[in-house]
C-alpha cells in the first residue's frame, strides 16, 4: 500500500528543473567551500604549528577527498536532496539514528552561521573604524571595535539573516556566482599582495617561515598538526551541500564527480597560497586581535594603497553569504523534522502569505543567539575558535557515519555511476572518527565537546517531547519520507500517509 502511494506520488510532483551545467556547479562547490573557512581559522593554524600551517590544510583536504568518494557514490544511487540523512537512514533503518544524524546537521549549520557571525562583526568593525574614525579616516566618527561592540553587531547579524530568510529567500545560483566571484577576489588580493610583498622586499614575514614548525601547547609534531587539521577542517566543509542540487544538475552521475573533486582542488589550492602570503607578510608571532588575520596582510602588505578600506567589506559579502545559506539549511530541516512530527509540530509553522517556516526560523535563530551569548561569555579562547571547531566536529561525526554507511550500502545496493574503491570509506570513517578523539584538541578546545552535546541533548529532549506526544494522539515518532526533508509537498505526502497507518 505504501510502495503504491509512494509510486502515485512521485507520478503526480514534477521533477525539479536540470539547469547545473559543469561551470555553474563548480562554482556553487567552490563558493560553497570558501566561504568563512579561511577568514576564521588561519590565524588559529599559524598559532598551533607555525608556518607549516599549509600542512593541515592539505591534510585536511585529503581527509574531506575520502569522504567526498562515498558521498559521490552514494548521490549517484540515491541522488534525491536529503544528503546525510537519507543515507543514515538507507543504511541502517533506525529512526532514532537517523534524527541524531539530522539534527548534527543542523547543529552544524547553527555553529557555523554564529562563527560567520563573529567573522562579519570583527570585519565590518574594523572596515567601518577605517573609512570613518578621526584617527584614520575621514573625520566624521569613532566606531569601538571592542569584544562587546563585536558581540552586539553579531546579534545584529543574525536577526537581518532572519528577516532575510522570513522573507522567503531561497537558493540563487546566479546570485552564488556573483559571490563566489568577490570570495574569490578577496582571497586573490590577498594571495597577490603576499607574492608582491615578497618580490619588492617590503614584508615583514620571511617565506622561509613555510618549514617552520612551532610548538607552543607542547603535543609533539603529529598532535600538534592533528589539532591544526582538525582547526583547518572548518574551512574544507561545504562540498557536502552540493548534494542538495543533484536533482537540479544536468547528468549528475557523470558531473558530480569531477564537479566535486575539483572544486576540492581548487579549494585546497587557494588554501594554500593564501597561507604562503600571510606567513610571506606577517611574522610568526604577529597578533591579529579579532579583526582576522587576512585583514592585517592586506593592511601590511599594501600600505600605500586603499585596498585595506575595502578588503572587510569584500569579507562581509563573502562570510556573510555562507551565513546565509546554513541558517536557510538549517531552518529548513527544522520545518521538515516537524512536518514528520520527528520535532514539535509547532516548529513546522508557515507565514501565511510569504510560506516561509518562521517557527523554524525563530528556533534556529534563538538558539544561535544563545550560543554567541555564552561562548562569548564562557569561553577560555576566542568565539570564533570554539563555534568553528565544534562546526568541524560535528562534521567530522557526520562524515565518519556517512562513510561507515557507504561501506554498508556497498553490499546493498549495486552502484550506478560512481564507486569508491572500498578502502576509501574505511580509511574516510577511520580518519574522521580520529579527528573527532580528545587527543586532536587542545585543553582551551574542549569547550567544542560542551558546546556540541548540550545542543544535541536539546533536540533530543525535544524528540523525547515529540515521541509521548505522538504516542498519546497518534503513534510512534518515525520519518515518513526522509528523501525530502525540506520540500512542502513531500511533507503533505507524510501527513497524508501517517493519517492512514502507513509507514517507510
Amino acid at each position: 500500500m505504501a510502495q503504491a502511494t509512494d509510486a502515485a506520488a512521485t507520478e503526480r510532483e514534477p521533477e525539479l528543473k536540470r539547469v547545473l551545467g559543469p561551470g555553474l556547479l563548480l562554482l556553487f562547490i567552490v563558493g560553497d567551500i570558501l566561504g568563512a573557512g579561511v577568514y576564521a581559522v588561519t590565524g588559529d593554524m599559524i598559532e598551533n604549528v607555525g608556518g607549516m600551517a599549509w600542512l593541515p590544510f592539505v591534510l585536511a583536504f585529503v581527509v574531506a577527498t575520502l569522504t567526498a568518494f562515498s558521498y559521490l557514490e552514494l548521490v549517484c544511487k540515491y541522488p534525491q536532496a536529503a544528503g546525510a540523512a537519507l543515507y543514515t537512514h538507507k543504511a541502517f533503518g533506525i529512526h532514532f539514528f537517523t534524527f541524531l544524524v539530522a539534527f548534527a546537521v543542523i547543529c552544524s549549520g547553527i555553529t557555523s552561521a554564529s562563527t560567520s557571525s563573529n567573522v562579519v562583526a570583527g570585519n565590518l568593525l574594523a572596515g567601518l573604524h577605517e573609512t570613518f574614525s578621526t584617527e584614520d579616516g575621514i573625520g566624521w566618527f569613532d566606531v569601538p571595535t571592542g569584544s562587546t561592540a563585536q558581540l552586539v553587531v553579531a546579534l545584529v547579524f543574525m536577526g537581518l539573516l532572519a528577516a532575510i530568510n522570513l522573507r522567503g529567500v531561497g537558493e540563487s545560483v546566479k546570485f552564488n556566482v556573483i559571490l563566489t566571484i568577490i570570495e574569490m577576489t578577496a582571497l586573490a588580493i590577498v594571495i597577490v599582495i603576499g607574492f608582491v610583498a615578497v618580490g619588492s622586499g617590503s614584508a615583514e614575514g620571511d617565506i622561509a617561515n613555510l618549514v617552520v614548525f612551532e610548538d607552543p601547547n607542547e603535543k609533539g609534531w603529529f598532535l600538534a598538526v592533528t589539532v591544526a587539521t582538525t582547526i583547518a577542517f572548518f574551512a574544507m566543509v561545504g562540498f557536502e551541500d552540493s548534494v542538495n542540487m543533484v536533482e537540479e544538475t544536468k547528468d549528475p552521475e557523470r558531473i558530480f564527480p569531477k564537479m566535486m573533486l575539483s572544486g576540492l582542488g581548487i579549494a585546497c589550492l587557494i588554501y594554500v597560497l593564501v597561507v604562503v602570503a600571510v606567513i610571506a607578510v606577517l611574522p610568526l608571532d604577529y597578533d591579529s586581535g579579532s579583526e582576522g588575520i587576512l585583514l592585517h596582510v592586506v593592511r601590511l602588505g599594501a600600505p600605500g594603497l586603499p585596498i585595506d578600506e575595502i578588503f572587510p567589506y569584500l569579507t562581509v559579502f563573502a562570510v556573510a553569504n555562507t551565513a546565509l545559506i546554513n541558517m536557510l539549511m538549517a531552518s529548513r530541516l527544522i520545518y521538515g523534522l516537524g512536518r514528520q512530527r520527528i520535532l514539535p509540530k509547532t516548529l513546522s509553522s508557515v507565514l501565511p502569505v510569504r510560506r516561509s517556516p518562521w517557527a523554524a526560523i525563530l528556533f534556529s535563530t534563538l538558539l544561535a543567539v544563545v550560543l554567541i551569548v555564552v561562548v562569548n561569555r564562557l569561553s577560555g579562547n576566542s568565539v570564533v575558535s570554539a563555534l568553528s571547531g565544534t562546526t568541524g566536529l560535528l562534521l567530522l561525526a557526520v562524515f565518519a557515519v556517512v562513510n561507515v554507511a557507504c561501506l554498508v550500502l556497498k553490499r546493498r545496493r549495486p552502484a550506478n555511476g560512481f564507486t569508491a574503491p572500498v578502502a576509501v570509506p574505511v580509511i574516510g570513517a577511520t580518519l574522521c572518527l580520529f579527528l573527532v578523539g580528545p587527543w586532536a584538541r587542545t585543553d582551551a578546545q574542549m569547550i567544542q565537546y560542551r558546546i556540541a552535546g548540550a545542543m544535541l541533548l536539546l533536540g533530543v529532549v525535544l524528540w523525547v517531547i515529540t515521541h509521548f506526544v505522538n504516542k498519546a494522539t497518534m503513534g510512534k515518532s518515525r520519518f515518513v519520507d526522509v528523501d525530502r526533508l525540506t520540500y512542502d509537498e513531500q511533507a503533505n505526502l507524510g501527513d497524508r500517509v501517517r493519517d492512514r497507518g502507513d509507514d517507510y
